[in-house]
């Protein structure tokens, strides 16, 4: 038997074919509530797109806990034989809504865990490091990376001008730049937490971490070309390509890794671990594996699930906390007042951001769109003598910690001996690219400046290269001008 059709509130509707008009011919008339229901809904049926990481993928999955790594976090997601629920999304980070896939661009990594001790986010990318170490920049970083005002185009000569006069930014520059730039699918891609956290174990002992998700399908890239094709084929690529592998139990997973430092080694650090423009050395603080982590299960609505997903880096759970670096502390505010601003004040009440075992005892009241809500009986504000929920330090994350000079100045990171901005950029090209992905690398970049690149971005350009490695430098340079010549021809 078909089901009738209803308004939003249940009531059978007359007609989900014709409006009521006045006569035939008549106009329609206002109080055709369902027309009107239908309009309006339809005209608010999309909430405003992410200002960064607009285009995006995403499913749900499991944690499988496979080693001991307890000595370093007390975290009930991270002891040994633990399953944890999590939900992922992957994206593009300077597009819009509607944007390719496969242009040359970070994908973002993110990863919500739903633990008994309520959600732990992990906001990453697929690259351990970044453009910029200080929040107050990002806003420039990205506007840098969107589209000029006043034609609504996107502007390479506005990219390298920001990039070259922020040399910070070299390292991730450089990857860019580099196969890693584009992803063959969002299954052959790394993931990394990026940032430096802070573990702390069932003893109080406090490590710096950082995680690593290694891909078990391979890394695999698109060539420019194989990208530049696919993006006028099929712009969502990458999101079918996901969709598709696990409609058809091709389940893509990923072996978790963390590199731990001991609190004491920080500060005497070759360069400063909280810089989210470096990498610590595999040498120094090898991979320790944790857990394998397999993503199993579409979205039952992509809306729901993946568009309405709110991660921010201010959930975490007990065992884990912030480190001093600074990006990280200021995401920890932007995000969740990013999706205040997006999706409403109660966000964390829809169904991808819900705390699953979690018992949740807030004071938050009331706002746009609420619908869970305490016992009447219980008190609405705090400390109350009518049994309330109350604040319990021995069962709060106590991550937010950690020795630092309480005096108060704008200063950038303490420098240690190896805190160049192209110093790891250079290791890069020279120790870990074979001559086959820096030939790739020069012929991206040449390719990328040939897009519209002007003087005196053009030099800088030069220049910073250069300033990575002399010899890479050079062939970008000579790249350049014999493209520069040629179009004159």
């Amino acid at each position: 038997m078909t089901k009738p059709t209803t308004t939003n509130t249940g009531i059978p509707v007359e007609s989900d074919n014709e409006s009521l008009t006045a006569g035939a011919q008549g106009p329609i008339l206002l109080h055709d509530h369902y027309l009107i229901e239908k309009l309006a809904h339809f005209n608010r049926e999309r909430v405003p797109e992410r200002i960064v990481h607009a285009k995006g993928s995403g499913a749900y999955g499991e944690l499988v806990v496979t080693n001991d790594v307890s000595r370093y976090t007390k975290a009930k997601l991270f002891q040994p034989g633990a399953r944890t629920e999590s939900l992922a999304r992957f994206s593009t980070v300077a597009g819009e809504q509607g944007s390719p896939d496969t242009w040359r661009d970070p994908r973002g990594f993110a990863v919500k865990f739903y633990t008994e001790d309520g959600n732990y986010d992990l906001v990453g990318n697929n690259t351990p490091i970044f453009f910029i170490k200080d929040p107050i920049k990002f806003p420039d970083f990205i506007r840098s990376q969107k589209r000029l005002p006043g034609n609504g185009l996107r502007d390479h000569n506005m990219q390298w001008d920001f990039w070259t006069l922020r040399p910070e930014s070299a390292h991730q520059v450089t990857w860019l730049m580099g196969d890693r730039g584009i992803p063959k699918t969002y299954r052959h891609m790394n993931g990394y937490g990026s940032h430096t956290y802070q573990w702390i174990n069932a003893a109080g002992q406090r490590f710096w971490v950082k995680y690593h998700f290694k891909t078990d399908q391979g890394i695999e890239f698109l060539t420019q070309a194989d990208a530049d094709r696919i993006a006028g084929e099929d712009a969502d690529y990458h999101r079918k390509d996901l969709w598709e592998a696990i409609e058809r139990g091709d389940f893509p997973s990923w072996t978790v890794y963390v590199q731990v430092m001991p609190v004491a080694e920080a500060e005497g650090y070759r360069f400063n671990p909280f810089d989210l423009t470096k990498v610590w050395s595999h040498k120094d603080y090898p991979l320790i594996e944790v857990g394998k982590w397999t993503l199993n299960r579409n979205p039952a609505n992509y809306f729901v699930d993946i568009e309405q997903a709110a991660f921010e880096p201010s959930n975490v759970v007990p065992g884990i906390g912030f480190s001093p670096d600074k990006m990280l502390l200021g995401r920890v505010f932007a995000y969740a007042d990013a999706h205040r601003y997006r999706i409403g004040t109660n966000y964390a009440q829809l169904p991808p951001n819900q705390a699953r075992a979690a018992e949740v005892n807030s004071y938050s009241k009331e706002g746009a769109m609420r619908y869970h809500y305490n016992d009447p009986n219980v008190p609405v504000y705090a400390p109350n003598s009518f049994g309330g929920p109350h604040a319990d330090p021995e069962r709060a994350p106590d991550g937010g910690i950690w020795d630092f000079d309480p005096t108060i100045v704008r200063a950038g990171y303490i420098q240690h001996a190896e805190d160049g901005d192209f110093t790891q950029a250079g290791t890069l090209v020279r120790e870990v690219l074979d001559e086959a992905q820096r030939e790739r690398l020069v012929n991206n970049i040449v390719g990328h400046v040939l897009g519209g690149v002007r003087e005196p971005v053009l030099s800088r350009v030069f220049e910073y290269w250069k300033n990575v490695d002399t010899d890479l430098g050079k062939r970008v340079e000579e790249g350049v001008r014999a493209g520069l010549e040629s179009s004159k021809g």
